[in-house]
């Protein structure tokens, strides 16, 4: 394995990393594993869910894994899904389609399925919480999306767009919205173009976007979560390491520049030190900043 796709594989282990170790889940927590949210074509969408034992309605939580949008596994994040349950959330981590190709060929392989088919499916868990609102003791009123590196990416996605941007998809529950109320995005890419001509990692910005920003200029766009931002955008909370190679700084920046130019609301916490994943007390940190921005956020 040469040094990059090392460092790169190092990372995305370290991307689940941020929130907190492996817990116990409580006994006054409700576990359901591999259910299916969505359906394309004759493969089934799948989460694993946490809830409180009691009658709600609780807010909610939509954990993505990163990896990519190659690699990486709804299972990660199982023990932050029993923690936000015992926070007094329903939280679910999920299953998205993931990008297929000749991993040893990577720098002149294409891939499938690419852009948009990640952000369908995640749009579509959204509404699933909300047609499974009852089941689940769900306020549907009250959601909220993170994940880190491709996660964040496609959380911010979820947040920053709506039905007109046309990134809706046909996973699954159409009649109820994808929209959320609180987005907590963690290193996450935001503008498609400028992050692949500086990222140590430009061949997976080219796998998931079809080709380079020029020769794929309308998708890079389409995927760029800047390329929504407005006044009306639900609240936002930026985690990023200053020494992240794999998705720079800058790319925090210029999302915190951009909101707050639109009189949206976003908060940037940036970790000295850090990079693509958080350790010691910097993951201490964006983990209590995480609870509580969702606390205030998502409560009543």
């Amino acid at each position: 394995m040469n040094r990059r796709v090392r460092s790169y594989a190092v990372s995305v282990a370290l991307g689940i990393l941020w929130l907190s170790p492996s817990l116990t889940v409580a006994a006054d927590v409700i576990t359901e594993e591999s259910v299916t949210y969505g359906t394309v074509g004759d493969a089934e969408l799948k989460l694993d869910l946490a809830r409180p034992d009691g009658d709600g309605p609780y807010p909610a939580i939509v954990f993505i894994h990163g990896g990519g949008w190659y690699q990486g596994s709804r299972q990660g994040y199982r023990s932050q899904i029993a923690e936000a349950a015992r926070r007094g959330y329903v939280a679910v981590t999920i299953s998205y389609r993931l990008m297929q190709f000749d991993q040893a060929k990577k720098e002149t392989a294409t891939a499938e399925p690419i852009f948009p088919a990640q952000i369908h499916d995640a749009k579509a868990a959204v509404r699933w919480l909300r047609a499974n609102a009852d089941k689940y003791h769900v306020d549907p009123k009250r959601i909220g999306v993170t994940g880190g590196s491709a996660g964040g990416h496609l959380s911010l996605l979820v947040g920053l767009t709506d039905d007109k941007d046309q990134l809706e998809g046909n996973s699954g529950s159409p009649d109820y919205s994808s929209r959320v109320q609180a987005v907590v995005n963690v290193f996450g890419p935001t503008d498609m173009a400028s992050c692949y001509e500086t990222s140590s990692v430009a061949w997976i910005f080219r796998l998931f976007l079809g080709g380079t920003p020029t020769e794929a200029a309308d998708r890079y766009r389409a995927a760029s979560p800047t390329t929504y931002i407005s006044a009306d955008d639900p609240p936002v909370l930026t985690l990023h390491g200053d020494r992240d190679l794999l998705v720079p700084v800058a790319q925090a920046t210029m999302l915190d520049q951009k909101m707050k130019a639109a009189g949206a609301s976003h908060t940037l916490l940036v970790f000295e030190g850090q990079g693509h994943g958080f350790g010691g007390e910097s993951q201490a940190k964006a983990a209590q900043a995480m609870w509580d921005f969702f606390a205030k956020h998502l409560s009543p």
